[in-house]
Parts: structure tokens; sequence; C-alpha cells
């Protein structure tokens, strides 16, 4: 087999796997081998798919809707998705322009890969999930990487923007409520970068909004096309069912944007997975077209787990947090560990010596920030019950306090 290895797809080769899958491959072996492991890495919510969806897709089964549906996905979907982006999001758009995917992340990938070619470029603001620049690469083209620290609130500016826009530039890719940081764009902080795309016809804004509805403080969710309707006939905005009901594994996706893209976007569908499920497409139906009171306990809850976590982080020895205003994810800085030498010995030169010792020597998964393209992190997602978080949390803390300023007993 190894004789064949030379001949992968060059492109595979410029990208990795992921960071995230990985950790939890780890963390799943050391449970494997018997090891106590409390994972906080898996970006997924921790709740059962509300019991409506569930039933809709027993009675779907029970109905017969086990065949083949349309490639981008049944009507009456399409129907719940473009009068969700109309009553939520303010989008004036109707039925035929919108799709169904096999997950939010299809809608990004089948997105980029019919439109990028060799040489373009596409703008990925840092800290990103880690996903964004291995897709760019794997489509052959030039991830343009825009580092955005604490001091933009790990958002992208109008000037950071303006100066990563060149002529081969293809795409923006925005993403809020943000992973890993939870950061959050204001509707002027978009309206702002807004003003930069219309200095720029040739570049297309991807908005992906999968955390839509997990944002804190009561304050409002905006999206690009919605704060500046003259963007909408180049901006896909794209979301799905996975966060907002816990439907992680239903893997429905769904996204809406000017029709010339969307029909290139079901082409190279119809040649890679076709439709998705019948049957979570049935049940993406109910989650979009049923009660919604599933979104605002979830929101509840994890506004709750943020300010736990935070807190408790936060009087660890050496770790920092800022307060999140969305998503599921606290990104601490762990800076102050650097240099420092675990019970076992181990140096920590980088943030992902501090997510291997975490895990290896105190039993917490968690996610290195260099993965996210911000080192001197780690992201913890707070998608479990108080009680495993807050003793997740106070391991990390004996964690922080056990380590000493030494030279390692063994180099």
């Amino acid at each position: 087999m190894d004789a064949f290895a030379h001949r992968l797809n060059m492109n595979l080769a410029r990208a990795q796997p992921s960071a995230t899958y990985r950790m939890m491959d780890r963390a799943a072996a050391r449970r494997a081998s018997g090891a106590s492991v409390i994972s906080l890495s898996a970006g997924e919510p921790d709740f059962d798919t509300p019991e409506h969806v569930r039933e809709a897709a027993i009675e779907a089964i029970r109905a017969g809707h086990t065949r083949y549906t349309q490639v981008a996905g049944m009507r009456s979907l399409h129907e719940a998705v473009a009068a969700k982006f109309q009553r939520e999001n303010g989008l004036d758009v109707g039925w035929q322009d919108t799709i169904v995917c096999s997950g939010g992340k299809q809608v990004i990938y089948n997105a980029l890969a019919a439109t990028l070619n060799e040489g373009d470029e596409v703008i990925v603001p840092a800290p990103y999930w880690v996903s964004y620049p291995e897709m760019v690469s794997l489509c052959g083209a030039q991830p343009v990487v825009v580092s955005c620290g604490v001091e933009s609130s790990f958002k992208l500016t109008p000037h950071a923007l303006s100066q990563a826009i060149g002529p081969r530039t293809r795409w923006l890719i925005l993403n809020s409520p943000s992973n890993p940081t939870g950061a959050v764009y204001t509707r002027d902080e978009l309206a702002a970068l807004a003003d930069v795309l219309l200095a720029h016809p040739h570049v297309l804004v991807l908005s992906d909004d999968i955390y839509e509805h997990l944002i804190f403080d009561g304050v409002p969710f905006h999206t690009i096309a919605q704060v500046e309707p003259r963007l909408a006939a180049r901006t896909l905005t794209m979301n799905g069912v996975s966060k907002a009901y816990a439907m992680t594994g239903w893997r429905i996706g769904y996204g809406t944007g000017p029709r010339w893209l969307l029909d290139a976007m079901e082409k190279l569908q119809s040649q890679q997975t076709s439709g998705a499920s019948s049957i979570s497409q049935h049940a993406a139906l109910a989650a979009l077209t049923g009660t919604q009171d599933c979104i605002t306990k979830s929101r509840i809850a994890f506004e709750q787990r943020r300010n736990l976590v935070v807190d408790l982080i936060n009087v660890a020895t050496g770790l920092t947090c800022s307060r999140p205003g969305g998503a599921f994810y606290a990104f601490a800085s762990c800076s102050a560990l650097l240099g420092m030498t675990t019970p076992a010995g181990k140096v920590l030169r980088s943030d992902e010596d501090v997510a291997t010792a975490l895990l290896d020597e105190a039993g917490i998964a968690t996610v290195h920030g260099s993965a996210f393209g911000v080192g001197h992190y780690i992201r913890i997602a707070y998608a479990l019950d108080d009680a495993a978080l807050t003793d997740a949390c106070r391991i990390i803390g004996s964690f922080c306090s056990s380590l000493s300023r030494g030279v390692a007993a063994h180099g």
C-alpha cells in the first residue's frame, strides 16, 4: 500500500486532520484503557434531541419515507428553511434560494469546492474553526489567515480586512458567534466590515451562523446579509440544526445565497453524496417548524455554564479567560504556564503541551489554541452538566497549582 502513497491528491498533503477529533480520539482511547477522563473537547451540546423531533423521525420511518430525496433536499424542508431565514434573519428568500446538505460542514465545503481554483485566496480570521483553512487547502486555494487577538476581542477589524484583500481574494469567512472564542459581532461591527466589502465586489462572503441561537446577556444576533442587503447577492448564509436543536448526529445543514452558487453546489453534491438522509430531513423539518422552547432552555443553561466555567478558570493559577458572548466555548490564555514543569516532569513549551499534559496527567481533554490559529490558549467546551464542569475546573485548577518552575527531573 505504501508504494501508492505518492499518488495521493497533492492538496490532501497540504491539509491536516481535525485537531478537535484527534483530541476526542485520544480521550476515547484513554477511557478505553480504563482511565477516568472528563472531555471538554467536543463541540456538541450534551442535551438530547427534543422529543417531538425524534418522534417525527420515527413517524417518517413508519410512513415509509426511506427513499432518495431531491439532491438539494425535500421541498417541504426548503420551505421551512426559507421561512426560518425570513422570520429570524430578515432575509428576503424563497424556497428556491436554499440548499440542504449532510451537515453544516458540507454546506461550507461545497461552496468552496464549487468556486475555488488554484491560486485563489480565502480570508480566514483567526482564531478560526479548525476546518476552515484545511477545507480551503483541500480545494487547492490558499488560506490567508488574519490574526485577531484579544485586543480586538478576537474579531476581524475593517482595517485588517482591507489589508488582507488582494486581487486573488475569492472569499471572506465570518463566524459569529465564534468557535473557538465565543466572540459575537455587533450590527455596527458587521456594517463596518460590509463597507470594506462593498469596495471590493470580487469578494464573496461566507457567513457561518451555526451558533446563532447561543448568544448570551440579551444581545441580539445579526448576520451580514441582513445588516447590508447589498451584499446578499454574493453572500452564502449557512446554518444547521446541530447546535440549536442538539442534532449533531443527524447531519443536516442548510444555507441561502445567490442561485448561481446554489446551482453549482447542487451539481457538486449530485456527484458526491446526493441528498441528505431522508429521515434526518423529516426530523429537521419538525425542528424548524415545531415548538422552539428547547432553544430558550439550552441558551439559558449554556449561559449559566459559561458563568460557572469562566469564574472557576479565572481563579486557576496561570489561566485567564474573558467572558464569551456566545457559543459554548471558553478560550483561556495559558501563556503564564509555559516554561513550567508538570509533576510527571513534562516541561510545558507550548499550548499543545498544556492540553496534552492536562489529558495525560489530569484526565481533562481540551483543545490547544494553536489548532485554531492562535497560540498560548486552550479551548474549553462547557457542554456538560454543572457537576461535571465543576469537577473538571477543580481538576484543572489543581493541575495548574501543581506546576513548578524547576527543571524537569528527567530532562
